[in-house]
């Protein structure tokens, strides 16, 4: 049975209505679609920032870094390597391509912006920096947008 919603909120303790099933597929589908992201992106942030810092992105720092196992680290490299985001070097580290860095660069930039709103809205920026790591890859273009111009109405 598909409801539709009716005017207005619900009333506090009682639960939302049935959304339209079309709606709520849409919702699943892009949750499915943002968990399938969130660990390539994680990656590829973490592989550019060690870049950055240290000049390659060793599997033992990345493996450090994230709390996993050096195995899981290795399959993962080979599951980036082989969807063309990351180059793995003889006795070297892993290393992005162009289209890996442009994936780092919209994660990071997803990432200070959902900070930076979380801060504006007065959470503690220890506690904004954790909680924006799992809402960056959660949260549509447009919901990013008005994040990004809440940011900037604020500051100003």
């Amino acid at each position: 049975m598909v409801r539709a919603l009716p005017p207005g909120k619900p009333k506090p303790g009682q639960p939302a209505p049935l959304l339209e099933a079309d709606v709520q597929v849409e919702s699943f589908r892009q949750v499915r679609e943002a968990r399938r992201a969130e660990l390539v992106e994680d990656y590829v942030e973490l592989i550019s920032d060690l870049i950055a810092d240290g000049g390659e992105a060793r599997q033992v720092d990345i493996a450090e870094r994230l709390g996993v196992a050096q195995p899981t680290v290795a399959r993962m490299l080979q599951r980036l390597v082989r969807d063309g985001l990351v180059l793995q070097k003889p006795y070297r580290g892993a290393f992005l391509t162009d289209a890996g860095e442009k994936l780092a660069r919209a994660s990071r930039a997803r990432h200070q912006t959902v900070e930076a709103f979380l801060v504006a809205l007065g959470v503690p920026p220890d506690i904004a920096r954790r909680d924006a790591e799992g809402i960056e890859h959660h949260v549509s273009p447009e919901t990013l947008a008005v994040f990004e111009a809440f940011v900037q109405t604020r500051g100003a």
